[in-house]
């Protein structure tokens, strides 16, 4: 949860011994490169099942009231007791995917889908308020939900779909960093992280555990994207060699994750500088 690194015998250098990591099977080999990405959001779902099953309530899909003073959504067409099933072309899950993608859909017109009287029902371009939080635009969810008693049964799914929601989070995020939603001076290292966690923590145990699970998934999928000198770099590399059939030359392959590894040095040494700025400020 805090970190780690193994370094494995013929993993940057050509090794004679049949036990170096360079003379195993290729399949072998990609199992153990994405061990520690699938480990930490291994970990971070677990998390996740401890905090829907000590939750108090598990929250629904289903509109309660809205808000007081509220009329975006509900001069859309939106009404109480309509399960919202999606939002824009995202399939709502659980109560997080819903105040999630209502923040990040809704700042414009967005179709939803619900479930009115048992029927699916269409609602077209329906607004919700905006407000600028950090130089970002996002929506505001103007009414509220639901809660369900736990069961069995529903604390399985929301554990599932409660993790599953956290990766197409982190997953998004990435998305809009890299399209110009958000600008990179959005990004945190460990001063951002670490203060973030400080602030969860004083908030109680659930949001200390949510914060410390959504971390290590982020981890997990961050490790996996093809970047050299992280594991997805590495498992792109070993993909190459399972199609030309032979490896590329181990020297080649060096210089490549070195370059990358010096590049995310410099991408971590300028989010760090911004979190230490942010402080400050």
């Amino acid at each position: 949860p805090i970190g780690g690194f193994c370094s494995m015998a013929g993993e940057e250098e050509l090794d004679d011994s049949p036990e170096s990591l360079c003379n195993k099977p290729i399949w072998q080999r990609l199992i153990i490169m994405a061990a520690g990405a699938f480990m930490n959001i291994l970990f971070g779902f677990l998390i996740t099942c401890v905090i829907v099953s000590t939750s108090p309530y598990i929250g629904s899909r289903t509109v309660a009231q809205f808000s007081e003073g509220a009329t975006s959504s509900a001069e859309g067409g939106l009404m109480v007791n309509d399960e919202i099933t999606k939002i824009g072309k995202h399939k709502i899950y659980t109560a997080s995917d819903l105040s999630y993608f209502i923040l990040h859909d809704g700042v414009k017109p967005v179709d939803i889908e619900v479930i009115r009287n048992g029927e699916k029902q269409i609602l077209n371009d329906v607004e919700f308020a905006k407000e600028t939080v950090d130089g970002i635009e996002i929506a505001k969810m103007d009414f509220k939900i639901f809660a369900e008693k736990k069961t069995f049964e529903n604390v399985v799914y929301n554990s599932f779909f409660e993790a599953f929601s956290n990766i197409r989070m982190i997953w998004s995020s990435l998305i809009d960093m890299v399209t110009g939603r958000y600008g990179l001076e959005s990004a945190s290292g460990p001063v951002g992280a670490t203060t973030a966690i400080g602030e969860a923590a004083k908030s109680g145990i659930l949001p200390l555990l949510y914060m410390v699970s959504f971390i290590s998934m982020n981890l997990g999928v961050f490790n996996l994207l093809p970047i050299p000198a992280l594991d997805g770099g590495h498992i792109v590399f070993l993909l190459i060699e399972l199609i030309r059939g032979k490896p590329i030359k181990k020297e080649h392959e060096s210089y490549v994750h070195l370059i990358g590894f010096a590049l995310l040095i410099l991408l971590m040494l300028y989010v760090t500088f911004n979190d230490v700025l942010k402080l400050l400020a």
